[in-house]
């Protein structure tokens, strides 16, 4: 039944019941944790070959003796294979170490303070620097942004990906709007995918923004789908080639939910003046990149096939997790008006929505009885949640086991929360 067609005697009914199983699992003494989205032991496994592949061959493709210094932008073939990811020559494409978001941090500190067309274009000669920031969304990329004093402007989430109505009628008003965060494929939390349209206006940004705007597409999970009819991603690249903007857009990746998280290989594509700058930029860094990691990577993955196959292997372990967690929530909270969520078909998180103003309660319930969710907030600029609903639920790190008791626990506090919530109105 719905919350709302609840009676005072029924909700008091109810809330009997629920504090009663909320007593016992408190006493079962719990330490579940769905914080973070982190592979699991088994996904991790998948990739142990990478440990000794290269069998003292350190040479490249080129004869490049990898051990060695220089090859700033990366190997040829770890930029052809990596470039395919996103869609891009290897020309376009840079190497990096095993963090993306290094790339992306490099990325903004060289528009801000040296500028990707020299100092004259740095965004930090002006006063105001402002960032467009699709929420929910993804922490991290929120927290360069507060690091480096760029100021954030929250835009809406649709299904289709970020409102760009706004978007449009916002950088067309601002001039001090300098770029805009995205997660395209499978984003960070609300696993949608952008439609080709929003794709397609996404890159005409570049023709009604500020100079030098940036797209930073962060397509942390172009391969990482969990079913076979997965929605494709249309092109960023082709699209901006259409319209002229190639210089507008960065995309960014990396292997970290691939082979090793601690131990993989980044990258980042886009115009060949866009990735000169950046290079420049990083060669004050270092002397060079990781290269024997990266010709580990390529004789390991081998081809953007071999990948596929790969994929699937991580898929095949994670799936029956996220379908756990769908299949509790269908189960105790579909009709019940006390949440909503979207069902991915790809990317590592489930974003939840509680009833307008529960969603710190919910997560201070699940901390009182030894469950870790990510902080309520957290998927929004300076984690202000206006609505205070978002919960980003990341299944795939724990067991099995563990991913079940986790949402039922968590299903329990989300009725407990709701039906308090209803009793004290």
């Amino acid at each position: 039944m719905h919350i709302d067609e609840l009676g005072a005697e029924q909700v008091a009914t109810a809330l009997s019941q629920l504090q009663q199983q909320y007593e016992a699992l408190r006493q079962n003494n719990l330490s579940l944790d769905l914080t973070r989205g982190k592979p699991g032991p088994e996904q991790l496994a998948l990739s142990d070959a990478l440990d000794g592949i290269l069998e003292g061959d350190y040479r490249a493709a080129d004869g490049t003796d990898t051990r060695n210094y220089g090859g700033l932008e990366g190997l040829p073939e770890a930029r052809a294979l990596f470039g395919s990811i996103l869609g891009a020559p290897a020309e376009e494409t840079l190497i990096g170490g095993n963090a993306s978001l290094t790339l992306m941090n490099n990325i903004i500190d060289l528009a801000l303070n040296e500028g990707l067309r020299g100092p004259d274009t740095a965004w930090g000669n002006s006063d105001d620097v402002k960032f467009l920031c699709p929420a929910p969304g993804y922490d991290r990329h929120f927290a360069i942004c507060e690091h480096l004093g760029i100021e954030m402007i929250t835009v809406p989430m649709l299904d289709t990906g970020p409102d760009m109505d706004i978007v449009e009628a916002l950088v067309s008003e601002d001039s001090s709007i300098r770029g805009m965060w995205c997660v395209p494929r499978f984003a960070n939390p609300t696993g949608c995918v952008y439609s080709d349209a929003t794709v397609e206006r996404i890159a005409g940004l570049g023709k009604l923004a500020a100079a030098h705007f940036l797209v930073l597409w962060d397509n942390a999970y172009a391969v990482h789908t969990l079913y076979e009819d997965a929605p494709p991603l249309a092109s960023i690249r082709e699209a901006c080639l259409r319209q002229g903007t190639l210089d507008c857009v960065f995309q960014l990746g990396s292997t970290s939910k691939i082979t090793f998280a601690g131990a993989g290989v980044s990258f980042a594509a886009s115009s060949p003046d866009n990735i000169a700058a950046l290079s420049r930029h990083l060669s004050f860094r270092t002397i060079g990149p990781d290269k024997v990691n990266q010709l580990r990577h390529v004789r390991f993955l081998q081809s953007l096939d071999n990948l596929q196959v790969h994929m699937a292997a991580h898929a095949d372990i994670i799936r029956p997790k996220f379908e756990a967690v769908l299949a509790t929530l269908e189960r105790e909270l579909a009709g019940t008006g006390m949440g909503t969520w979207l069902a991915p078909r790809g990317g590592y998180f489930i974003a939840f929505d509680t009833r307008p103003g529960l969603a710190r309660e919910v997560v201070r319930l699940a901390s009182d009885i030894g469950v870790k969710l990510t902080p309520a907030g957290a998927t929004f600029p300076y984690g202000d949640d206006p609505n205070d609903c978002n919960i980003r639920l990341a299944p795939t790190f724990p067991s099995q086991a563990d991913v079940e008791a986790t949402a039922e626990a968590f299903v329990i506090c989300v009725k407990l929360a709701s039906l308090r919530q209803k009793a004290a109105a």
